[in-house]
């Protein structure tokens, strides 16, 4: 199977989501950032999601038209009420009000109830990078795991991301869930038909597996085990408790379509300038990432890579080589787009 250009493919899942009621821009918003999840190699969270937001659309759980309400509004803070609007365009719009408020205030902090997944976050702290900020990100989701001893799933993977410009080099940017893997990439390997990893999840019977199906009807393990049950339920309180959204096994995950999501974030910017001088701070990232870079080599290694390096390179590779879309993905949105009455791409 041929490669398929990045801009088709986003022009492809755009029309979808305008088919599926979104506004023309909303919706370009939407196919952009899975695209780019999978420009940057994290395709659990690329446009193999496209179906299930399009079914909590159509299910009614997800709005397709985002009129999200700012109920606090002091200085450096807001609260915004998503009301169960389209996760990704809440997300953005916080991220830019945060940037506005540390433009003013040093530091923006926007924490958002009653939203929806929004995909990958460092779509969104890259946001922040790219306009000379450090920017976070944190958000809660659905029951993936139990607490650390336990057996019954009751926390989300709750994932954080954190993206500060480098200077000459691309951004800094941690993207990381707290569970061992992101459930995507449990589905993944299930489209894929391929095993995982034993160090994943365990099953039903609390055995460790490397069957995906068997994963998804388990539980995911935590990362650093009780260190990662630590993060995930603090990631929670900043997420779920703060907002006044839902928390643990209140919040229901993008493809349980007949279920609010529920889910909360906190977006924070923070202004370089009020810290310094950006042209500082940024030569102390390059120096930073030449003394990561020259550390030696441990067994089995070619390079160390600074986070964030390696989805730069996946990106400006994809842009030239195009993206390979698995037969299966390709299966569900030929399905989807069929149901919604839209053309496929030449060459599909």
């Amino acid at each position: 199977m041929p490669h398929t250009s990045p801009d088709v493919l986003r022009a492809f899942v755009t029309s979808l989501y305008a088919a599926a009621g979104l506004p023309g821009e909303d919706a370009a918003l939407v196919a952009d950032t899975l695209v780019q999840a999978d420009m940057w190699g994290h395709s659990s969270h690329g446009v193999m999601r496209a179906p299930w937001y399009i079914d909590r659309v159509r299910a009614g759980t997800m709005k397709p038209v985002t009129a999200p309400e700012v109920v606090v509004d002091a200085g450096a803070i807001a609260v915004i009420d998503g009301r169960d609007g389209v996760g990704q365009v809440i997300t953005k719009r916080a991220m830019e009000d945060a940037i506005r408020r540390a433009k003013a205030h040093g530091v923006g902090i926007v924490s958002v109830r009653e939203s929806n997944h929004h995909g990958a976050l460092g779509y969104f702290t890259h946001m922040a990078a790219g306009q000379g900020f450090v920017g976070m990100l944190t958000t809660n989701g659905s029951p993936a795991m139990p607490p650390w001893g336990g057996r019954t799933k009751l926390l989300g993977n709750n994932p954080w991301s954190i993206a500060a410009p480098a200077g000459r080099h691309a951004p800094m940017m941690l993207d990381i869930a707290n569970t061992m893997v992101a459930r995507g990439k449990i589905f993944l390997a299930r489209q894929k038909g391929i095993p995982i990893p034993d160090s994943w999840a365990i099953d039903a019977q609390g055995r460790r597996t490397t069957d995906p199906v068997a994963a998804l009807g388990g539980v995911i393990l935590p990362m650093a085990e009780h260190k990662g049950y630590g993060i995930t339920v603090m990631m929670d309180v900043l997420s779920g408790v703060l907002s006044g959204s839902g928390i643990m096994d209140e919040v229901s995950g993008p493809y349980q379509a007949e279920k609010r999501s529920r889910c909360g974030h906190m977006v924070m910017a923070l202004n370089i300038e009020a810290f310094g001088p950006r042209s500082r701070f940024e030569a102390r990232m390059e120096e930073m990432i030449a003394r990561i870079k020259a550390v030696p080599l441990a067994e089995g290694f070619d390079e160390v890579f600074y986070p964030g390096e390696i989805e730069a390179r996946n990106e400006e590779r994809h842009r030239q080589q195009g993206l390979d879309v698995p037969a299966q993905i390709r299966q569900d949105l030929s399905r989807t787009a069929a149901q919604l009455g839209v053309p496929l791409p030449e060459c599909w």
